[in-house]
């Protein structure tokens, strides 16, 4: 039995993202590595003393979930066994995000010099594209003319929209033409493939450093950044929301607590006594 085909089947069949495929997978191989059995002779105490052997290794409540919820998926739907695994951990208390500065921004985007990474990380900030959908854009998700593109098959499976920024629709039209792409992925990486994601990863980290920029910055960094801004320049969560193709308002909210109370002009109650 082929288990990490069937897997692989399943999810697709269910709509799930290829990242959801592959921790699925990870979670399966480490778990059947280390009770040396086959998949339908796993148990119910196999599953839980492999939680505890991982428990005690020190991982986190969220890592702990994942693995639950990939060895059910496996147990429960793959194989149609009905085990009733009902394991959950703490998750670790969540944190705000990190985010840039309007003036850090600039200095990260002042540090990058060659042109395809500048404009690559210059759309993803001004977009609030995760770097999947800016690895994945293509040359038809976009109308320059309308100024606006579309994210294809974002997390959720959903199309969004997205606002192409004034500044960046010459540049992008000069793009396309100098490297006579007419179709296909935006930005090429090797075998006319696109570009990796670990290639913009490094290229938005050494932009931070170069630029002295002393946070902890990834890619998602320059998302929740976007978000922020535009809550700090008078736009409401609904269309935030939108923007960012949050399927909760509550997911969203979180950027009304980043941004700069003088700029979302909060007051403190103080002042009306």
């Amino acid at each position: 039995m082929d288990i990490f085909n069937l897997i692989k089947q399943e999810c697709r069949r269910r709509g799930l993202s290829e990242r959801t495929i592959e921790t699925y997978c990870f979670c399966t191989d480490k778990f059947l590595k280390w009770i040396k059995k086959e998949p339908k002779q796993v148990t119910k105490q196999d599953i839980k003393n492999f939680m505890t052997y991982i428990m005690e290794k020190g991982r986190s409540g969220s890592t702990l979930n994942v693995y639950v919820n990939a060895l059910k998926f496996m147990i429960e739907e793959v194989l149609s066994k009905r085990i009733l695994i009902n394991l959950k951990y703490s998750k670790v208390p969540k944190t705000l995000p990190v985010f840039l500065t309007k003036e850090e921004v600039r200095k990260l985007v002042s540090s990058i010099k060659n042109a395809k990474h500048k404009l690559m990380v210059e759309l993803m900030y001004s977009a609030g594209l995760r770097v999947s959908e800016l690895i994945n854009l293509k040359v038809e998700d976009l109308d320059l003319n309308s100024r606006i593109g579309w994210v294809r098959n974002g997390k959720g499976r959903k199309d969004r929209l997205f606002v192409v920024a004034d500044s960046l629709l010459k540049i992008l039209g000069n793009y396309l033409i100098l490297n006579n792409i007419g179709e296909g992925y935006l930005f090429l990486g090797r075998n006319n493939s696109h570009i990796h994601q670990r290639s913009l990863q490094n290229i938005v980290k050494m932009a931070a450093k170069k630029a002295g920029i002393k946070k902890k910055v990834h890619c998602h960094t320059l998302r929740h950044s976007f978000a922020t801004h535009l809550v700090e320049n008078g736009y409401d969560v609904a269309t935030v929301q939108s923007l960012l193709g949050h399927s909760s308002s509550r997911t969203t909210m979180v950027y009304i607590h980043m941004a700069s109370p003088k700029l979302v002009n909060v007051k403190s109650p103080l002042d009306s006594l």
